[in-house]
């Protein structure tokens, strides 16, 4: 494990970028095998009895390779890069701009409220679009999936990111932050992976019932 870690690290050194990338893409593509056999074993919940569902349940389970190579992807291509010059960027912005001490509350909490209502937002709505068109849906069909499964995961994951986030901006040097979001985002992209499979479950209209929306 040591001997990893320090190759992690020169790799790190030597193309940061790119080792957050290749990192990104392999950690989402695991939560969404997570995601997958979250999914099979605790469809029954759904409240689907009809018979073709219940032989499905019967099935063994078996890897969508597809989907894991299209969640890997959305890691790749939009985690890994975005993710990195997001936290650079970021504490670049709060140190130089703002001129606020480095960890201290007020620079914390600045970093913890910017990724919160900036980055977490965009992550989703990218991820649930990309998704959808990876699916081969239309804009309407996407636009429907986004009204259905955005609300819900943004207050779930607004209840657990901050207090992780608060220890990374504390204690994390910002070259390994990402790194250490990618271990949250291990659970993170399994989560959104098992939200979007959900379709149409009852639990989101109840979450989305405590919000003063019409």
């Amino acid at each position: 494990m040591l001997k990893l870690w320090r190759w992690y690290q020169n790799c790190l050194a030597v193309h940061p970028v790119k080792t957050q990338v290749i990192s990104s893409g392999f950690i989402w593509g695991a939560g969404d095998v997570a995601a997958q056999y979250v999914t099979h074993y605790t469809a029954k919940t759904r409240g689907v009895t009809n018979e073709s569902h219940s032989q499905d349940d019967k099935k063994e389970f078996k890897i969508n390779w597809k989907r894991v190579s299209t969640t890997s992807l959305f890691g790749l291509a939009f985690v890994g890069p975005v993710g990195h010059y997001w936290y650079e960027g970021l504490d670049k912005f709060i140190r130089h701009r703002l001129l606020l001490k480095p960890n201290s509350f007020r620079f914390v909490a600045a970093k913890v409220g910017a990724d919160g209502f900036l980055f977490g937002p965009l992550d989703l709505l990218v991820f649930f679009t990309y998704m959808g068109f990876s699916a081969g849906k239309s804009v309407p069909q996407i636009k429907e999936d986004v009204k259905r499964d955005f609300l819900p995961a943004l207050i779930l994951e607004g209840g657990i990111w901050p207090v992780g986030q608060v220890a990374n901006f504390r204690y994390v040097p910002v070259r390994y932050q990402l790194l250490y979001a990618n271990f949250f985002c291990l659970l993170d992209s399994c989560f959104l992976s098992w939200v979007e499979q959900q379709q149409d479950a009852p639990w989101k209209e109840w979450v989305k019932s405590f919000l003063p929306l019409k």
